[in-house]
């Protein structure tokens, strides 16, 4: 069977497109904003992903958020091999591992 969707790489994405990522919704009982802030990170470059973080602290969003284990997005990044500059931008906006 053919694969019914290609793989895009080098998308660009708009402020829209990135602001999109603050309606996204815990379905798994983690806190919102936990799974919001992953959500992005998963999702997003470096760049946009900075751009989201301003977005996300300005709608008065919680950057140490903990999800049901009690780890934050910053401890999870931390452990990622390319997730630097993810953590840096996280830190500068105030966040704290658990």
């Amino acid at each position: 069977m053919k694969k019914d969707k290609q793989k895009v790489l080098d998308e660009v994405w708009t402020e829209d497109h990135v602001r999109t990522f603050l309606n996204v919704r815990s379905h798994d009982g983690n806190s919102e904003d936990f799974h919001m802030l992953l959500k992005a990170y998963q999702s997003m470059r470096d760049s946009d992903f900075k751009l989201f973080v301003g977005f996300f602290q300005d709608a008065g969003r919680d950057v140490n958020a903990t999800g049901k284990d009690g780890r934050t997005v910053l401890d999870i990044i931390s452990t990622h091999r390319h997730g630097s500059p993810y953590a840096v931008t996280l830190t500068a906006a105030g966040a704290q591992k658990s």
